[in-house]
């Protein structure tokens, strides 16, 4: 007999439990049906994006030519190294066989992995050589997630000539990144370091294009989907004359090793408009190194040069002006007028106020401001000193624009120093005394020049008071040649004294040439120039030596400036140098000229 009682109970029992599950059941439908229908076009997305990688592609920097589109620096393809961990992380013994086979410590690429984000290629060695290319391209299956990518690869064709000039290019750092992440740089980019490659990188560096590309579950590539052509950076039209900088870099190392010193610098320019035409520093290095990551090894060779190579003393070294500093004087004391230029000053060897003399004890009688200037008479400076008094002549000096950044277009230009009551307070806490005025008359104690500024100095005399703003760049174009951005002369000042001190003053530096301290230096020389000879005690050793100089002395086109670290009396150490850089400029200025005579007015063909 049937119990009717436990059937219904049961039933009872089945109906909420069926409905549960069709509850559920519609529940999962409903939801099927939501992320199909409402946001299925968001999860596509997403499925898309488990897919498709954007793989970048390197623009190529700018390239650098000389005023006359001679080329200085380009870039090369080479073989870069990378990790691309398209759908999962690369391998720890990838990573260890890799660290081998590059010789790159694991720690570097393990540091490398962590910073990384997004898809792009992370890179761990460029510049590879062909046999690294051959051993991952042959053992695809040993090395998962490598690639070898073809980049530019920084090219400097002079090597180590204008090295501190073009500076050099490395992978951006950890902190750099931080800084500029809002301008759209990345990890692994290539960015300017020094020089005009970091003044101008935001031009030259370009934008980087890339692939869309497919892959399948493995990580390999199925297929190109779109492709974005990098665009190259913007080339630089530089004011630098390629063979003058060749021949002062020669001239530079020449005399360098005929007198066994080992470090210097030397500037040249027009002072007309402020072009720098040739920039030399000495010890120098290649940038090149830098390009595809220097070795420890190299970078240990640099870092470890007492005479600091990575240092452009044209333009960051602070030396005592010495005697190139009685332009300034002289300048002063004839505008102030506290010297008539035809009064006569006696030298008796020494100072009578206070037994200061001329180098090696010469007496040289009585002397007006044109003899006193060419033969670089110090007791006579030491008398401008003493009627000007320091704080006239730190007015005067700061009116040619010392103790000041002239603006170049390069990083980690120095002010120099200008001798004052105020330096040495702040220095010292200390009162000032006449002799400190003297010392600073002629060129020492207090004062710093760059040699940039030295340059100035003489160019403000050469070009009748103007002082130009000192540039290195002429054009930025594109690489169709489309003008970016043109560089014209910028007038920063003008000499506040009257014309005829300027002129006695650059007859006073004619005369150095002719019968003063640089005179026998100059017999034979071509072109009529001006010149000043410098000595600058030295603390650390031997005396440095100086030399600026301009010419043609009627229509001055060039200015030199040179010194030579502990190289001694300038007349022997610096005078060489200069004199070498004016012979290279005068011709290869008229070789130019001659040249484009002949090619303007071409001579007729002989009759055959």
């Amino acid at each position: 007999m049937v119990d009717n009682n436990k059937d219904d109970e049961f039933i009872g029992r089945l109906k909420p439990l069926t409905f549960i599950i069709f509850m559920v059941i519609s529940i999962l439908i409903a939801r099927v049906g939501y992320l199909q229908v409402y946001d299925g076009e968001y999860y596509a997305k997403l499925a898309d994006g488990n897919r498709i990688r954007i793989i970048p592609s390197m623009a190529p920097r700018g390239t650098f030519f000389d005023r006359n589109r001679q080329l200085l620096v380009t870039n090369r393809p080479g073989f870069t190294v990378s990790l691309l961990p398209l759908t999962e992380p690369i391998k720890d013994e990838v990573i260890v066989k890799l660290s081998e086979l590059l010789n790159v410590p694991l720690e570097d690429i393990k540091r490398r992995i962590d910073v990384h984000y997004g898809f792009d290629p992370i890179r761990i060695k460029t510049d590879v050589t062909p046999d690294i290319v051959t051993i991952i391209e042959e053992q695809k299956s040993t090395y998962p997630g490598v690639v070898i990518e073809v980049q530019p690869i920084r090219n400097y064709i002079l090597k180590q000539e204008a090295a501190h000039t073009f500076g050099y290019v490395s992978e951006i750092s950890d902190e750099e990144l931080e800084r500029k992440k809002s301008e759209g740089y990345k990890s692994g980019d290539i960015v300017g370091k020094f020089g005009l490659e970091r003044i101008y990188d935001k031009y030259i560096r370009g934008q980087n294009g890339g692939e869309q590309v497919e892959v399948d579950v493995a990580g390999k590539p199925v297929q190109i989907l779109g492709k974005k052509e990098p665009i190259p950076g913007a080339d630089l039209i530089l004011t630098l004359d390629r063979d003058l900088q060749v021949a002062a870099e020669e001239a530079v190392d020449a005399q360098l090793a005929a007198i066994g010193a080992h470090a210097a610098a030397a500037v040249v320019m027009n002072p007309q408009t402020g072009e720098v035409l040739a920039l030399v520093s000495r010890p120098a290095f290649d940038p090149n190194l830098f390009a595809h990551g220097i070795s420890t090894k190299d970078w240990n060779e640099i870092n470890e040069n007492p005479y600091h190579p990575m240092d452009d003393k044209a333009i960051t070294g602070e030396y005592p002006p010495g005697s190139t500093f009685k332009i300034v004087t002289g300048t002063a004391a004839l505008a102030a007028e506290k010297v008539d230029p035809e009064e006569l000053i006696f030298d008796g060897g020494t100072h009578w106020l206070i037994p200061k003399g001329n180098a090696g004890g010469e007496a040289l009688g009585w002397l007006n401001f044109r003899d006193a200037l060419a033969h670089s008479d110090n007791v006579y400076f030491y008398e401008m000193g003493n009627r000007l008094g320091v704080d006239l002549l730190e007015y005067y000096s700061r009116m040619f624009g010392l103790g000041e950044l002239t603006g170049i277009d390069l990083p980690y230009e120095s002010e120099g120093m200008v001798a004052s009551k105020a330096l040495k307070r702040k220095l010292y806490d200390d009162d000032w005394y006449l002799s400190e005025t003297f010392d600073a008359a002629i060129g020492q104690g207090f004062n710093l020049v760059t040699p940039l500024q030295a340059a100035m100095v003489m160019g403000e005399i050469a070009a009748h008071g103007r002082r130009y703003k000192p540039h290195l760049v002429r054009q930025i174009v594109t690489q169709d040649g489309e003008l970016i951005k043109e560089f014209q002369p910028e007038l920063l000042s003008q000499l506040d004294v009257p014309d005829w001190v300027i002129e006695l003053v650059q007859s006073g530096l004619h005369d150095v040439t002719k019968y003063g301290t640089a005179a026998s230096n100059f017999i034979g020389f071509p072109y009529d120039i001006a010149g000043k000879t410098g000595t600058a005690e030295n603390s650390q050793g031997r005396d440095h030596g100086w030399f600026v100089g301009y010419g043609p002395f009627e229509n001055p086109t060039i200015v030199v400036s040179v010194i030579v670290e502990q190289g001694g009396y300038g007349a022997s150490s610096a005078v060489p140098i200069g004199r070498k850089i004016m012979e290279a400029a005068f011709a290869i200025a008229n070789d130019r000229a001659q040249y484009l005579a002949q090619k303007n007015n071409p001579q007729p063909a002989p009759p055959q």
